[in-house]
């Protein structure tokens, strides 16, 4: 068996001439069980199972949306309105005590699914909806929520669920980016969001800044302003070998190959990525589904993306004027119903869009915050009313959608106790989620590791299960 220990992978494919032949012989190797570990991108996948999904769309909901008055109602709250809540709490109770929802609930498409009546387009898609209504988190702060949710730890030091997807699973497109991150603007926490961390460096998330949806500005620099494609690559081809030649007397500088590869990726991009991006290809039609507003087009150009081989997208609910505009401190009800207007006309037309497409099956689709909002007002107790009263963070039980992807559609799973204060029935912790997501595309957490000064790591750490209660 060949000792991956004795001859890094620096000279592997310095040895291979060009460095890019190697990838040949490094998918050869996974195929005959001697390399555990994927060596790049493109390589072919060593799946633990029989994947049901093969790309993931996560629509991440900036701030965290409140999940009594969304999934998850709870009617013990309009009887006991304005008492305090008991028991051990995070931080203890300012508000005007428990605050019931003002919105409706209601059962919805053949499987019963009770969705908010802020879900109008969402209740047409209530047959392909998984709403897990236990999920429970570490920390109801946003900063280190967003890194368990994203990451798996609540400290800046591992790499990101949709780098992990990329190390393990690779691209199917050559041309694209496997790991997209689309946002109009940056938001709480920032780029460790998608981060590779000490995962090489190919695995790290493209940012898109969706603000502008013309491809010249969606992406920077995608036409030369002077050469031509034949020209460009002559310029390529020298830096190659000019870097080939530095890369000799440099054996262990990952940083270059990484270089290397992103400037052959950006030359690849500049014909596949200009048509990728442009979303006023799609008819009129498709575009009205969506809607105009940012979220909505970062949300069809996520179809577009997964569509041509991308195999994460993450599409995050940032505003101009806010980096995290679900998190409802203030107004909650208010701010729910123009947040969930937007999001859940977006959404439903994605998954619609996506069935109709034939993609549903096999594309993961997930709804949701870092965690969710308390079930009692957050405002000053001289204020009795609930009209201007916000919602605080809350960890101990939340809820999020999947869709597609071989999860059960039409299923409630778990449930919070009758106020929603705590996940008491099949609770799913964000290790849980992130382990079941991985099982979906055909990878075992556990199995999924990489070694990184003197320890394996994994996106679970050593925690995690997997929910097959929600597989279909």
């Amino acid at each position: 068996m060949l000792d991956m220990n004795l001859l890094s992978r620096r000279e592997l494919l310095s040895r291979a001439g060009t460095g890019f032949g190697m990838l040949g012989l490094a998918g050869t190797l996974q195929s005959a069980g001697m390399l555990t570990q994927p060596a790049h991108a493109s390589t072919t996948p060593v799946l633990h199972t029989p994947p049901k999904a093969k790309r993931v769309i996560f629509l991440f909901m900036n701030g965290a949306p409140s999940h009594v008055d969304t999934f998850d109602p709870k009617p013990a709250l309009e009887k006991h309105a304005g008492e305090q809540p008991t028991g051990k709490l995070y931080k203890p109770s300012k508000g005007a005590g428990f605050m019931p929802s003002p919105f409706s609930f209601a059962p919805r498409g053949e499987s019963g699914v009770v969705m908010s009546e802020l879900f109008p387009y969402m209740a047409q898609c209530a047959d392909d909806l998984c709403v897990i209504r236990s999920m429970h988190t570490s920390v109801p702060n946003h900063e280190p929520g967003l890194l368990m949710m994203h990451c798996g730890n609540q400290q800046p030091i591992r790499p990101c669920l949709g780098s992990w997807l990329s190390y393990g699973l690779g691209t199917e497109n050559e041309n694209l980016p496997g790991f997209v991150v689309l946002s109009p603007g940056r938001p709480v926490v920032g780029p460790q969001l998608w981060s590779n961390s000490f995962l090489p460096g190919e695995h790290q998330g493209t940012a898109v800044d969706t603000n502008n949806i013309e491809v010249d500005k969606l992406l920077a620099n995608i036409r030369h302003p002077h050469l031509d494609r034949s020209e460009q690559r002559k310029q390529l081809d020298l830096l190659l070998a000019l870097n080939r030649r530095h890369l000799e007397q440099r054996q262990n500088e990952a940083a270059l190959d990484e270089q290397i590869r992103a400037m052959e990726l950006a030359y690849q991009m500049q014909t596949e990525a200009s048509e990728a991006f442009d979303v006023s290809r799609e008819s009129k039609s498709v575009r009205e589904l969506y809607g105009e507003s940012t979220f909505a087009r970062s949300c069809l150009l996520a179809r577009r993306l997964v569509e041509r081989g991308v195999r994460m997208v993450q599409v995050y609910y940032v505003t101009k004027s806010g980096k995290q505009p679900w998190d409802t401190h203030s107004k909650n009800n208010a701010k729910h119903r123009t947040l969930c207007a937007d999001s859940d006309r977006a959404t439903a037309a994605l998954l619609m869009d996506l069935k109709a497409r034939g993609l549903l099956d096999d594309t993961l689709v997930v709804w949701g915050g870092e965690f969710g909002r308390t079930p009692y007002a957050q405002n000053d107790k001289k204020n009795k009313g609930f009209e201007n009263a916000g919602r605080d963070h809350h960890h101990t039980g939340f809820s999020m959608v999947l869709a597609g992807g071989g999860v059960r559609g039409g299923l409630t799973y778990g449930a919070t106790d009758e106020f929603g204060m705590d996940a008491i029935e099949n609770r799913v912790h964000v290790h849980d989620l992130h382990a079941t997501m991985l099982h979906l595309l055909g990878i075992d957490h556990e199995q999924l590791t990489y070694r990184y000064s003197g320890r394996d790591f994994r996106l679970t750490d050593v925690h995690g299960r997997v929910v097959h209660d929600i597989i279909a």
